[in-house]
């Protein structure tokens, strides 16, 4: 994210330390059977949009990362936002370097590094210029959950950070060249404008229930529909509203707002309240 501004959806880790990939992924087996593609590259954007993405400071940061090795791409909403032709607010960022390995490569080429916090997340963000700020994300997998906290460990693999993520849409990944990875298919869903837990939606919602109203949230931003959800994610829902009860009131009331402010918000609020969605978060 370029300007620096507190994530209220982020879940608290605790990291492990860097295991060897090939026992990572033994480890993480994609239990909500998820199935990737077997080649993510689905395009290169050369949009005005992602051609307006390249200021000075965005050049230097990829300099710097290549010039010691290490991969780096924007993730997530900016990637959505894209492909949609539209110009993210924000850019955020993941890396196969780890904070280690990047607070010594910023500390080289003598690059502040500010919000100390962030490195608990995996998460370092440096000063470019002396003006922007960018959040880097070492990539992860998660080896348990308790529906708020997630125990982390690194990883290499990009095909595992994006297993780990809440939707399809959220999942893709856009190199510095253009080039598109796509590994559950998003895309495709984008296009459709679907939205779709990654993998099995009770597994990944019971890794964080907050994803209960990011789902709501995402679908009053992309879809076309008021009432074109898919009844086994409505199931997952339903099956596991007590779930929201283990979130602070702070979180979602964030995302409340967000619903409230988005596309179908009425219907929206309807279709939660049928989902009894209303005990755990009227409160707020």
């Amino acid at each position: 994210m370029m300007d620096q501004v507190p994530h209220p959806d982020r879940r608290h880790i605790f990291y492990k330390p860097q295991q060897d990939i090939d026992k990572q992924k033994k480890r993480c087996h994609f239990t909500s059977k998820p199935v990737p593609r077997e080649d993510p590259v689905i395009m290169k954007l050369d949009s005005p949009e992602f051609k307006s993405i390249f200021t000075p400071e965005l050049t230097k940061l990829a300099t710097i990362f290549k010039k010691y090795g290490y991969e780096i791409r924007i993730a997530g909403g900016a990637v959505r936002d894209l492909l949609l032709k539209q110009k993210p607010k924000d850019l955020d960022f993941a890396t196969t370097a780890t904070p280690e390995q990047m607070k010594e490569m910023f500390s080289a080429e003598e690059i502040r590094m500010i919000n100390v916090n962030g490195e608990k997340h995996g998460t370092i963000t440096p000063r470019i210029n002396d003006s922007v700020n960018f959040e880097v994300t070492t990539l992860r997998i998660d080896v348990r959950t308790d529906g708020r906290h997630a125990e982390v460990e690194f990883t290499t693999d990009w095909k595992l950070d994006a297993n780990r993520r809440d939707l399809t849409i959220n999942s893709m990944f856009l190199g510095l060249d253009g080039t598109v990875y796509d590994y559950f298919s998003g895309y495709e869903d984008l296009q459709k404008r679907r939205v779709a837990f990654v993998g099995d939606a009770n597994t990944r919602i019971r890794e964080d229930y907050l994803r209960i109203l990011r789902y709501f949230r995402f679908y009053g931003r992309i879809a076309q529909d008021p009432d074109k959800h898919e009844e086994k994610t409505l199931q997952s829902i339903q099956d596991n509203a007590d779930g929201l009860k283990r979130i602070s009131g702070e979180r979602i009331w964030t995302e409340l707002q967000q619903i409230l402010e988005g596309n179908f918000a009425c219907e929206l609020v309807k279709t939660m309240l049928s989902l009894d969605l209303g005990p755990p978060i009227g409160k707020y």
